[in-house]
């Protein structure tokens, strides 16, 4: 079972970013690439009867399995980056972490009206992340195809912020 292997690879790591704050470390996980291939095979078979146009990504660790899934399936990746780090013209919006705040940005011309978009980052906690990027893509009139994600901590209570856009919430190991 795929959330057994992730729970031996999957590195805790206590006080980072900041005390308090036990932090999910999955670069473990990429040093494995059978375990990279299960992961995105795991996705692709969870999503099968989804109809998905677009895979979006969420800055940094977001991009890493977003944009082999998006390959997987065939079909176009997009960024969501944090704030400056987007050449072109872009949306913003701004989004509570559960140990600060940032701006994420979209390129304009990322979604087309009406595209269905999976977005996809590693881990879900309080969903303010998550939340924010709903919101961009809404913003470009995209609909929300679904959410999926490494890791979930259940305890912080994110999916609730999700559950009201999207009933496809995916994680493949929960805390």
């Amino acid at each position: 079972m795929i959330s057994e292997k992730l729970k031996i690879a999957i590195r805790d790591v206590p006080d980072f970013p900041k005390p308090g704050i036990v932090f999910k470390d999955i670069t473990p996980i990429l040093q494995d690439s059978a375990l990279c291939t299960l992961i995105v095979n795991e996705f692709a078979n969870r999503l099968e009867n989804v109809s998905i146009d677009v895979v979006a990504g969420i800055e940094s660790r977001g991009f890493l399995f977003g944009l082999m899934l998006a390959n997987k399936l065939g079909i176009p990746f997009i960024p969501i980056r944090k704030q400056g780090k987007l050449p072109f013209t872009k949306i913003q919006q701004p989004c509570e972490l559960e140990y600060g705040s940032a701006i994420l940005e979209l390129h304009t011309d990322a979604i087309k009206p009406g595209q269905k978009v999976l977005i996809h980052d590693d881990l879900l906690a309080t969903g303010g992340t998550v939340s924010a990027a709903t919101r961009l893509i809404k913003e470009l009139n995209g609909e929300i195809a679904g959410y999926a994600f490494v890791i979930s901590l259940d305890f912080l209570n994110g999916k609730k912020n999700l559950e009201t856009t999207s009933n496809q919430i995916i994680s493949l190991i929960s805390y």
